[in-house]
């Protein structure tokens, strides 16, 4: 490792630790059908080993901006990774159910300690300049991990038992952990801050309402649920009130100020329909090849891998193209891309041949790698150095509130427009789902066309910021 720059050795230790943490719950997603059986408990109650670690997660985020500040981004991280390490830990030898979703929150917690800082870490350590193509390297982790995810949880409830989901993160994580502790710079600390407890308590209700509301959320009648309508409505008024407190801040726990810079604007746009359009594919293709074609899990799973691995080719040139030429055409080239690629599987039929699934799957892998880490790099660039560990956190906690309402979207879009079309026309199960699941992929498409501007506006707003710099640089 000594003949490799110590700014790389950081983008692979944080890759080691964010890769771990994104890969074990997107494994955990086909086990909980399994762990019903196990524990001999409903799909609701199960349901809270997903629920509980992303609402855990995304309540940790916020805080992580002054967390990295006050007490280094170094200790913030290896803390993250430590925690999650023992979730993991305790969760293998979970003795009921309580106990294991109790043990997956600790590990929500210590990702959401983690994810923000990584990228934050990073930036620490790169030029704006090298920046694309590092938070592209990195961010391979971050697209490839859900895609075969699913995939390597289904062969380990499959070959083996449920503890392995947790006991496989282990190795990876106390590797990423020693790597972190040789490798990782010590970051300054921000004296004289203080902690923003109001605004913590909001937006602490705010993010962990709405989320816990959307992770109960699987069919159209969970949403009369007066629980979730509660958790709903008091999410947004906490919200609400969370950005009056912060606008009236001398040090608000995030600076919402940031959103005055349009490049971040538009980059977190971006990034939020990219959640949507990755994890709204991550549930219909399964529902696709398996449901309707009548494939197995393996070839579920396959049909992943040529996104994922183009993703992550693609994820490295497009960073590569931002550090060069700036966002405009690579990002815009991404979304166009990605777009094209959703509208035809709106077009699928039951005599489509299934390497075609492949092929345009692999076109959104293409176009996610080109825009989404240059989008979000390229906004983070634009925002002063001492807002980019609250400005990591905002953009994570709106990715994750994104992804969530992608799945509960498409979920019940499809639930509700496959009953509908099995009442109406009386077809079988299977054409009314592909219909169904086609409609889904044309709504994430006209979703994705509409950010394309957003990826054209970001690239000019990225050229005044250059233009700016130069100037103040002369």
């Amino acid at each position: 490792m000594s003949k490799v720059p110590q700014k790389w050795l950081v983008v692979i230790t944080v890759l080691l630790g964010t890769f771990t943490i994104i890969l074990n719950n997107s494994m955990l997603n086909p086990a909980v059908p399994h762990l019903m059986e196990v524990f001999s408990a409903d799909a609701v109650a199960t349901g809270w080993v997903i629920t509980i670690f992303m609402v855990t997660m995304g309540i940790t985020m916020p805080i992580t901006g002054y967390l990295g500040d006050k007490f280094g981004k170094k200790q913030l991280y290896m803390v993250g990774l430590g925690l999650f390490i023992i979730g993991s830990i305790l969760g293998a030898i979970s003795w009921d159910l309580p106990s294991l979703i109790l043990f997956r929150g600790l590990q929500g917690i210590g990702g959401g300690m983690m994810m923000p800082t990584s990228m934050a870490l990073i930036f620490e350590v790169f030029p704006r300049k090298e920046r694309g193509l590092a938070t592209g390297i990195y961010g391979i982790a971050a697209m490839m991990a859900p895609t075969i995810g699913p995939t390597l949880g289904g062969f380990i409830i499959e070959l083996g038992t449920w503890q392995w989901l947790f006991l496989c993160n282990i190795p990876t994580g106390v590797l990423g952990l020693l790597f972190s502790w040789i490798y990782l710079k010590q970051t300054a600390k921000v004296e004289g801050i203080s902690f923003d407890l109001s605004g913590f308590v909001t937006v602490t209700l705010g993010v962990g309402s709405i989320l816990l509301a959307l992770g109960r959320v699987s069919e159209i009648a969970h949403l009369t649920d007066p629980l979730n309508i509660t958790l709903f409505v008091v999410g947004v008024m906490a919200i609400v009130l969370f950005i009056k407190i912060e606008n009236n801040k001398e040090q608000p726990l995030l600076d919402l100020s940031i959103f005055k810079i349009p490049a971040f604007s538009y980059s977190v746009w971006i990034a939020s329909i990219s959640s949507i359009s990755l994890f709204g594919g991550i549930f219909l293709i399964p529902l696709l090849i398996q449901n309707v074609f009548g494939y197995g899990a393996i070839i579920t799973g396959l049909s992943f891998l040529p996104a994922a691995l183009l993703s992550g080719i693609f994820m490295s040139i497009g960073g590569r193209i931002l550090d060069r030429h700036g966002p405009s055409a690579v990002v815009t080239v991404g979304l166009s891309i990605g777009t094209i690629g959703t509208f035809f599987l709106g077009f699928v039929s039951m005599e489509t041949a299934l390497w075609l699934i492949f092929v345009l799957n692999a076109l959104r892998g293409i176009g996610m790698g080109l825009s989404t880490m240059p989008s979000t790099t390229a906004g983070m660039n634009t925002i002063p150095e001492k807002f980019i560990s609250r400005g990591s956190a905002m953009n994570n906690v709106l990715r994750q509130m994104s992804s969530a309402l992608g799945i509960v979207f498409i979920s019940i879009y499809f639930e509700v427009r496959r009953s509908q079309i099995v009442a109406t026309n009386g077809v079988v199960i299977e054409e009314a789902s592909l219909q169904a699941i086609n409609e889904g992929f044309i709504v994430i498409a006209v979703l994705s066309l509409i950010s394309i501007p957003a990826g054209i506006l970001l690239g000019k707003e990225y050229k005044k910021y250059q233009r700016k710099e130069a100037k103040a640089s002369t």
